[in-house]
């Protein structure tokens, strides 16, 4: 009797898990779908939801009708930048809020804590005048040093930092180690998955970022690949195909990081969740 009360529930789950799973699959769906396809088959009323032969010159065409290296390489440097700067300013920072106590410690962190609840959109115009004062519009410095600083890294990480026993610490002061030797060889280590997490969040918000790269610059110098897969669709007409293919190339280097970093990820939200 127990089981039949069961299967009802059971099998609305699985209906709901498989409805949502559609749900968010289908825009995926249709990007890699639109992009294989010809400007006929796009435009094509009803939609097909399949191809009859792959449309692989899409991607060379979007490779083509823009500078999609350069593009690329800008990416890459204010990503990579961000990472980096992150790491040398958020680490320090979740350190002193988890294992320091000072005057004026909880404001403080109560301070980064407000900033998560701040939008950037908001405070971009100051920022932007401050650039543009001191001629750091166009250049990589403007697109990484705003980002370097991550209030929800500081908190992720300084909560991880918490769960390190004191008795280690203890024990590498006695060494004689010093807070820096202490952070790189006890407290890092045991905030691999932590920092995982963070690295492909900064990873994806800063390579997919499209507004700020947008209005803190005002030539291609230092301008990302969104904004080269948008000007795709002023070049040569309406080709949505040639656009996803654009798009699809996009999303290339996210799916790698996921792939390479979803062990710890999974491991951090399992360990932040049973703490």
């Amino acid at each position: 009797m127990k089981v039949w009360v069961r299967l009802p529930g059971a099998g609305l789950r699985i209906i709901v898990s498989v409805l949502l799973i559609v749900i968010f699959l289908m825009p995926f769906y249709w990007m890699i779908l639109t992009a294989f396809k010809t400007l006929g088959e796009v435009l094509r009323m009803p939609p097909k939801f399949w191809v009859d032969s792959l449309q692989w010159q899409n991607f060379r065409d979007a490779f083509t009708r823009i500078n999609f290296l350069h593009y690329t390489r800008n990416s890459l440097i204010i990503t990579l930048g961000t990472m980096l700067g992150q790491l040398v300013v958020v680490v320090p920072a979740a350190y002193a809020f988890a294992r320091y106590q000072f005057k004026g410690k909880n404001a403080l962190f109560g301070i980064v804590l407000a900033t998560m609840m701040i939008p950037g959109q908001l405070i971009f115009l100051p920022i932007f005048v401050m650039f543009a004062k001191s001629g750091l519009l166009n250049t990589y410095v403007s697109l990484i040093v705003p980002f370097i600083a991550s209030g929800t890294a500081i908190f992720m990480l300084r909560q991880t930092f918490m769960q390190v026993p004191d008795s280690q610490l203890e024990a590498a002061r006695l060494d004689n180690a010093s807070e820096f030797k202490i952070i790189y060889t006890i407290m890092m280590p045991a905030a691999v998955p932590t920092l995982s997490t963070l690295a492909l969040l900064t990873f994806i918000g800063t390579w997919n970022s499209y507004f700020f790269p947008l209005v803190w610059t005002t030539t291609d110098a230092v301008r990302t690949l969104p904004l080269g897969i948008q000007k795709l669709q002023d070049v040569e007409g309406l080709s949505p195909q040639i656009v996803m293919a654009g798009n699809m190339m996009l999303i290339v280097p996210i799916l790698l990081v996921f792939l390479i970093a979803r062990k710890q990820i999974i491991k951090a939200f399992t360990y932040m969740g049973v703490k």
